[in-house]
C-alpha cells in the first residue's frame, strides 16, 4: 500500500466526514446553542427585573412601614388624647357626685342637729316641769330649791 493513497483517502473521508457532519450534525448543534444562549439571556433579563423589581418592593416595603408607623402614632396620640378626656371626665363626674354628696351630708346634718335640739327642748321643758313640780310638792325651802336644782343639772 502506498501512503500517498492512504493519506488521499484518508483525507477524502475526512472531507465526506467533515461535510456529513457539518450538513447534519452541525446545524442541530448550533441551533441547540442558539436556542441555549436565548434562554440564558432571557433568563439574565428576568433575574435583571426581578432584581429591579425586588429593589422596588423594597422600596414601597420601607413606604408602606414608614406609612404604618406615622398612623400607628398617630392612633396612639388620638387614644392618649381620648384617654385624657375620659380621665376628665371622670374627675368631673366625682367632682359633681362628691358635691351632691356633700349637700346630702350637709343637710342631713342639718336635719340631725334641728332634730337634736327639738329633742334637747322637749327634755329640757320636761325636766323644767319635773323640777317644778318636786320644788312645789316640798315646801318652800331655800336649801332643798337648790338641791333639786342641782339635781336637775346633773341630770342635764
Amino acid at each position: 500500500m502506498n501512503i500517498n493513497l492512504t493519506l488521499i483517502g484518508h483525507a477524502i473521508w475526512f472531507g465526506i466526514f467533515v461535510w456529513f457532519c457539518m450538513r447534519y450534525v452541525w446545524p442541530p448543534i448550533t441551533a441547540a446553542l442558539a436556542e441555549r444562549e436565548g434562554k440564558i439571556a432571557e433568563g439574565l433579563a428576568a433575574a435583571e427585573k426581578g432584581h429591579h423589581d425586588l429593589k422596588l418592593a423594597e422600596r414601597r416595603a420601607a413606604d408602606l412601614l414608614r406609612d404604618g408607623k406615622v398612623k400607628a402614632q398617630e392612633y396612639i396620640e388620638h387614644a392618649q388624647k381620648r384617654a385624657d378626656e375620659m380621665v376628665e371626665e371622670a374627675k368631673a363626674a366625682a367632682r359633681a357626685e362628691g358635691d351632691r354628696l356633700l349637700a346630702a351630708a350637709r343637710v342631713q346634718i342639718d336635719q340631725e342637729r334641728n332634730q337634736a335640739r327639738e329633742t334637747l327642748r322637749q327634755e329640757v321643758a320636761t325636766l323644767a316641769v319635773i323640777g317644778a313640780e318636786r320644788i312645789l310638792l316640798r315646801e318652800v325651802n331655800e336649801q332643798a330649791h337648790r338641791d333639786i336644782l342641782d339635781e336637775l343639772r346633773t341630770r342635764i
